[in-house]
């Protein structure tokens, strides 16, 4: 898949690690003695550790009997999926390595090596101190509302966003998609017969929540309206 960035101004890996925990319903969990998927059954800390509830005989309960001092290595697994149906919905996964202990009534699992892996097959290191102090994208929790609505409801303003990508890029396009949003800017996603890409439309200032959305689209929109670009045929929305 090619990608091409039409701004360097994307959001960091460790505030895309962030923004994937926050949002993520269910993770898989390996250890020495198996794998768990667990659905619903996880909660972020503020620091980024993550407190897991498996169910009484989870192969994940049992590790940490196990273990010989109750930490069992583990590896647990994020995967960010794109709320609009696309060929290929897996946005990026995220790998957590560390250990396990109980503390209460929770699990506690504690990363001491983060990776990220984007759609691309790129990996990208997250440095732990920054995976710690860093938030969540502002608009993290509302993507998957504001995509949704954005394809479902104002393909046509997809459709105009279009007018800000090269012609070079567009060849052979047979649809297009909103794929992803922060406070940075818009991607979309470019499908072909065979084979898509993405690009990424920058806001003209960082969004710090979401009441200020509706005003960056609103400034691609018009800036797409005034370019001179245009496709040579039309692109299916």
């Amino acid at each position: 898949m090619g990608v091409r960035h039409s701004s360097t101004t994307v959001p960091t890996a460790a505030a895309r690690a962030r923004s994937v925990l926050a949002t993520a319903w269910s993770c898989a969990v390996t250890t020495e003695i198996g794998r768990d998927e667990l659905v619903g059954a996880h909660t972020v800390t503020g620091d980024g550790r993550i407190l897991l509830s498996p169910p009484e005989d989870s192969a994940l309960a049992a590790a940490v009997i196990c273990a010989p001092r109750g930490e069992p290595s583990t590896l647990v697994e994020f995967a960010d999926v794109s709320p609009v149906p696309l060929r290929d919905r897996i946005r990026a996964r995220l790998w957590l390595s560390g250990t396990l202990g109980y503390d209460g009534e929770y699990l506690v699992f504690e990363p001491t090596c983060a990776v990220l892996h984007d759609s691309t097959g790129e990996r990208q290191g997250v440095e732990l101190d920054e995976f710690a102090l860093t938030v969540p994208d502002p608009l993290a929790e509302a993507e998957s509302r504001l995509l949704t609505h954005l394809a479902d409801a104002h393909p046509e303003a997809v459709e105009q966003l279009t007018r800000l990508i090269s012609p070079d890029s567009l060849q052979g396009v047979v649809r297009v998609r909103p794929l992803a949003i922060d406070r940075h800017g818009i991607s979309l996603r470019l499908e072909r017969a065979r084979g898509q890409a993405d690009v990424r439309l920058p806001f003209h200032q960082l969004v710090e929540d979401v009441t200020q959305v509706t005003e960056c689209m609103h400034a691609l929109l018009m800036k797409a309206r005034l370019s001179t670009t245009r496709r040579g045929r039309p692109v299916g929305g």
